[in-house]
């Protein structure tokens, strides 16, 4: 049997209705669900299931929502993969997934976690933004130039870049870059990005008064693209990780050429991840034909 690797999605595919079938078909997904209810000290599992779509997308209600959707999920899967790694928020899912750290500590951990980074820069002086088709190298030295503070956020795959930073100076960027698509991000602060510093501050002291144990199975962290299975790696990590880059791509050619990684389940909403994998097996000129499943409800589960 082919080595697999689970992977965690980050905040962006959060969608209303998520979660909803394992609440009302299984006990574990509805004990979950009031577990969070319970720690967050509101009806977050409404809002999950019902939105508003706007209410779902701020940063302390999505990040939750999608470990919480991730966890049941994983749980409900009973398999464990022979590696695993999270897209920025996903890291704390797989986590959880690893027995690193317990559900009810990194569902108030993401919550803080959204809400420090909401507080971190007032809206509308922060933006991000994805640029497809442009050299990683390119992009480096334009940002390294222009007036103001801007930062590479997330490194997904050769053909797409995502910067953040100061309004102006990711606006400055974009125009210098000239690529062949840019899409400015619908987010209400810049994230990983040196402007993130008070929250990454603040959720340091949260992060080391967190009890974490060693990983079930071995995770690809975000900042360093490192193997780590020690707890204390896995914490030290949380706290660099919100003003450092994902390194997704480094860490889609490790999974495929250091690990041979032919099978990937992506465990949570959405199926971006999944689709990274695939693009950057074909621009390593790899087996085109990877293994890829999404498991999103009860369903695919039970499809398995």
């Amino acid at each position: 049997m082919k080595d697999y690797a689970f992977l965690f999605p980050g905040q962006g595919s959060q969608v209303v209705g998520m979660g909803k079938d394992v609440y009302e078909k299984t006990e574990f997904g509805e004990k979950t669900f009031k577990m969070a209810d319970e720690i967050l000290g509101y009806h977050f599992s409404k809002i999950c299931f019902e939105g508003p779509e706007e209410e779902l997308q701020l940063t302390y209600n999505g990040q939750p929502a999608l470990l919480t959707v991730s966890y049941i999920l994983f749980h409900l899967l009973e398999k464990e993969p022979a590696i695993a790694a999270g897209h920025s928020l996903g890291e704390y899912s797989a986590l959880v997934c690893a027995g690193a750290v317990k559900y009810e500590d990194a569902v108030l951990l993401v919550h803080k976690r959204g809400k420090y980074m909401q507080e971190a820069v007032p809206v509308g002086k922060g933006a991000m933004a994805a640029i497809m088709g442009a050299d990683i190298d390119q992009i480096k030295q334009v940002i390294s130039e222009v007036n103001g503070s801007v930062d590479i956020a997330n490194w997904n795959s050769s053909g797409q870049v995502v910067i953040s930073g100061e309004k102006a100076a990711v606006e400055e960027a974009v125009e210098k870059i000239a690529a062949r698509k840019t899409k400015y991000l619908p987010v209400s602060a810049p994230f990983h990005s040196r402007m993130m510093m008070p929250a990454e501050e603040k959720l340091a002291v949260d992060l080391d008064n967190t009890e974490f144990k060693d990983l079930s199975f071995p995770i690809i962290n975000n900042i360093e693209t490192a193997e780590i299975t020690k707890g204390s790696d896995a914490r030290e990590g949380l706290k660099k990780q919100v003003t450092r880059p994902v390194l997704w791509h480094n860490t889609m050619i490790k999974f495929l050429m250091d690990k041979k990684i032919e099978k990937f389940t992506e465990i949570g909403s959405g199926k971006v991840l999944t689709g990274l994998a695939k693009r950057t097996a074909r621009e390593l000129n790899l087996n085109p034909n990877i293994e890829t499943l999404n498991i999103q409800s009860l369903e695919d589960i039970e499809a398995q």
